[in-house]
């Protein structure tokens, strides 16, 4: 397994992270992910650690706490070999102060958490999204104090904007607390959007990305094709296509990854997931899998690199006009270079 540097910070992370929303299926919606139990979870887990995928990723809010509870009993007795990250901001509850990034909140959020995994810290924890209605300070000062008392030991984002994750890097430096060393964001063939505003921010301040839904909730995965019906019991058929964006662009994403996947001998999710891999900035693609099989097929994602006509072909069929201002910018490549891959003899690193 490939390791890379997790933006600023000295840790390093393995290009494949495990996401667990599906443990624990504690409502219709995780339902639709998965229902994953501890004897499952001990056996997906044993899978990961074997090929190095030693990073899991959860959050308060997968059904409501139990997805931590499952991971915290299966990793029981084998802490010091993973990563664990989790994340807190969306609603625990029905009442007032049960969500968002107050201070009040988060201390509260992370002994939960932290009783539920089962460890004495977590290793980055996320803000799972932005909290317009406290001040972006109390959250950053709040989240210093957890890293000062070791509870946590790297902060990062997720589902933030341009402006949210500048405003707060910039109060981190002002005040000498920690910064978010990564943004954990949507990314893939499908969508395209986060090249327009948030990579080259990430580029600029050193922002590592941690990739969710590379497979844009399953569109991508090979199930789906033009003229047939979506597969019964896939996360297509129960939460619909829409994450996807415009179907008939999707099709045509999908046709030219079944022909780069014929090709390469690959199934299509590998070659998404290798070509999310590829992007600058990308430090680690979360994957998720319901049993062994999903799981064992996507971890084989890595250990091989598409040619780059390749990726030029996957280009071009998922390229998405840009909104304004960044389609304007683009009219001046000379000024507005747009960042792409460079490749090395050791793996892609970010570059303009």
């Amino acid at each position: 397994m490939e390791f890379r540097q997790l933006g600023a910070s000295g840790l390093r992370v393995p290009a494949l992270s495990f996401g667990t929303a599906t443990f624990g299926g504690g409502s219709d919606f995780y339902r639709a992910w998965g229902s994953t139990d501890v004897d499952e979870a001990r056996r997906l887990i044993d899978v990961c650690i074997e090929a190095g995928t030693s990073f899991f990723d959860t959050a308060n809010s997968y059904s409501t706490g139990r997805a931590e509870e499952i991971l915290g009993a299966a990793i029981a007795g084998r802490r010091e070999r993973v990563l664990l990250s989790t994340k807190a901001t969306f609603p625990m509850g029905p009442g007032p102060n049960e969500l968002g990034s107050s201070r009040h909140f988060l201390m509260r959020a992370c002994e939960d958490s932290l009783r539920r995994l089962g460890t004495d810290h977590i290793d980055v924890y996320y803000m799972h999204g932005f909290d317009a209605t406290t001040p972006v300070d109390e959250t950053l000062r709040a989240l210093d104090d957890l890293v000062t008392s070791g509870k946590i030991t790297y902060i990062g984002c997720s589902n933030f904007s341009g402006w949210h994750l500048m405003k707060s890097l910039s109060i981190s430096e002002r005040n000498g607390w920690s910064r978010y060393i990564a943004h954990q964001a949507y990314y893939s063939l499908a969508a395209r959007d986060y090249e327009w505003e948030l990579m080259p921010l990430a580029l600029d301040q050193r922002v590592g990305t941690v990739v969710w839904s590379p497979l844009a909730g399953g569109a991508l995965s090979g199930k789906v094709r033009r003229g047939q019906p979506v597969p019964d019991g896939t996360r297509s058929s129960q939460l619909g296509l829409a994450r996807a964006g415009d179907t008939e662009k999707l099709f045509r994403i999908v046709d030219t990854l079944h022909d780069v996947a014929e090709e390469l001998g690959m199934t299509p999710s590998q070659v998404a997931i290798n070509w999310v891999l590829e992007r600058p900035t990308v430090s680690s693609v979360i994957i998720g899998a319901r049993n062994e099989e999903q799981l064992r097929q996507n971890l084989g994602a890595v250990g091989w690199r598409l040619s780059e006509e390749h990726v030029a072909k996957l280009d071009a069929v998922s390229e998405t006009r840009p909104s304004y201002p960044y389609w304007h910018q683009r009219l001046n490549p000379r000024l507005n270079p747009p960042p792409v891959p460079v490749r090395t003899s050791v793996g892609t690193i970010a570059g303009p």
